[in-house]
């Protein structure tokens, strides 16, 4: 008996006892015919001439000599125990049970000096030591617990009912032991089929793995990404030792196959990031040396006052600069520090010589900022002539004042442009409105619309005469729409005119 199949049939020993409203008892030690044991206060029950119980049912209980171990006083047992029990098998005689099996009568042992419900209640609770069993493994199958050693002991169950040394439905009990059996080869075969799906799944996994590493092998090296490519390419390694260790087996040979292609990508892999690097190598120190060059120059213009042409020269520069392949990172960055300290001395002189100019021009810059606030105080516009001629004298002004500092530049610039933008805007209002054409197209429809209404007021008359009240309502509310119309439209020739 395996160590789970002695837990399970102690747990369900114990737990059959409980059920009964009973403390587990240990079962009592068996006595030589004609004696009794010292102290005893009953008689020891004694086995029939069917085979003697299990050893499994003493398991964990230790053994004492029979003269000094008291006998455990029997468990009172209840109605509803005994009822079940006294189905199954009698008590004869001086506490000889019997079992009733397949409608014969079979001894299963004797229990002397009790009383005929604790006779039949002992070997009942046998009985109920084995059903438990079978309910916890009922329990199992139902729970989907894994299905090893079940069949073991189903067979177990199977050989302590055989030994007929109970009282119970032994054929009820092995029905259930058929139903198990059945339901654990499906167990079985369900957890086999989940076993070949987790390979499967695992097969794929590991193709994947391989698969990736392949793909980073094929990369065109001057396209690959190599730190990045060079850690998932270790990240794969890993991935695959983790499996190796952990996952479902795949079988030989399927392990040495993908095992062969994923190491045949890594060695493909690098051998042309070794490949590349040397050439990258090579590639640096053509690229530090054309950068040399041009440092040597930016380096040359970095005391020029010549401020248009130097200026056009670094640009020139940079652009060479930009078009010059890197070096290395850490050469390319101390370069590019050199190159960038040559044009800051030549630019931060130019910013130096134009501050100068800037303060020069403060002055205009309050010139011109009066000239805004002037030309800001003509809106909004209520003689446009006047304005107009106004605004001219404030540009006139504002040539003469002359320049002012860059930074400020756009904002005067913009500062006048709003007032001309709104002298503008109301000269087109005021060409909109003495338009020839926009007049002539009003006056056109005024005509139109007094014509309509003339006759819509005759219809009217007529059909109030005639008493005709659905059109005498069309009339009116055409006269309404058109009469709406043709004070809008008067409105805007007024507006025009």
């Amino acid at each position: 008996m395996t160590d789970s199949q002695k837990s399970d049939e102690t747990a369900a020993s114990e737990a059959a006892a409980t059920s009964n409203g009973q403390a587990p008892a240990a079962i009592p030690e068996t006595v030589p015919q004609g004696e009794a044991a010292p102290d005893a206060p009953k008689p020891h029950p004694v086995p029939g001439p069917r085979p003697t119980p299990s050893p499994a049912a003493f398991a964990g209980r230790p053994k004492m000599p029979a003269a000094t171990v008291p006998a455990a006083p029997a468990p009172v047992p209840t109605a509803v125990s005994l009822a079940e029990a006294s189905r199954w098998g009698r008590v004869e005689g001086d506490g000889h049970v019997f079992l009733t099996l397949d409608d014969e009568e079979l001894a299963v042992g004797q229990y002397p000096g009790v009383s005929d419900d604790e006779a039949l209640a002992y070997f009942a609770r046998k009985y109920e030591d084995v059903t438990a069993q079978i309910a916890l493994l009922e329990h199992r199958v139902e729970s989907k617990a894994p299905a090893t050693d079940m069949q073991k002991t189903v067979s177990h169950l199977r050989e302590l009912l055989a030994e007929r040394n109970m009282v119970g439905d032994i054929r009820g009990a092995e029905g259930r032991l058929d139903v198990l059996t059945e339901q654990i080869a499906e167990l079985e075969k369900s957890e086999k089929a989940a076993h070949e799906a987790q390979r499967a799944s695992e097969l794929a996994a590991r193709e994947a793995i391989v698969s990736e590493a392949e793909q980073i092998a094929e990369q065109d090296p001057t396209h690959v990404q190599w730190k990045t490519s060079s850690a998932r390419m270790n990240e794969l390694f890993e991935n695959w030792k983790a499996a190796q260790k952990s996952g479902v087996r795949l079988g030989r040979s399927n392990e040495d196959a993908l095992w062969k292609r994923f190491r045949s990508a890594r060695t493909l892999f690098d051998r042309h990031r070794r490949a590349y690097f040397s050439q990258l190598d090579s590639n640096n120190s053509a690229a530090k040396a054309a950068k040399e060059k041009l440092i040597a120059e930016a380096e040359a213009l970095s005391a020029s006052t010549d401020w248009g042409f130097a200026a056009g020269e670094y640009r020139r520069l940079m652009d060479q600069w930009k078009a010059t392949p890197r070096a290395s990172r850490k050469d390319d960055d101390a370069l590019w520090a050199r190159f960038r300290a040559a044009q800051d001395v030549f630019f931060g002189n130019r910013q130096a010589a134009n501050d100068a100019i800037d303060q020069q021009y403060s002055a205009n810059l309050a010139v011109k900022e009066a000239l805004i606030a002037e030309a800001q105080a003509l809106l909004p516009i209520q003689d446009l002539e006047s304005v107009k001629r106004a605004l001219q004298s404030i540009r006139d002004r504002w040539e003469e004042a002359g320049k002012v500092p860059r930074a400020d530049m756009g904002r005067v610039e913009a500062g006048l442009r709003r007032v001309e933008d709104a002298v503008r805007d109301a000269e087109d209002e005021q060409w909109r409105r003495s338009n020839p054409e926009t007049k002539a197209r009003t006056n056109s429809a005024l005509s139109q619309l007094e014509s309509a209404i003339a006759g819509l007021k005759e219809d009217l008359a007529k059909a109030e005469k005639a008493g005709d009240q659905r059109k005498i309502k069309e009339a009116k509310e055409a006269l309404e729409a058109r009469q709406a119309w043709l004070d809008q439209i008067q409105r805007s020739a007024s507006e025009l005119s």
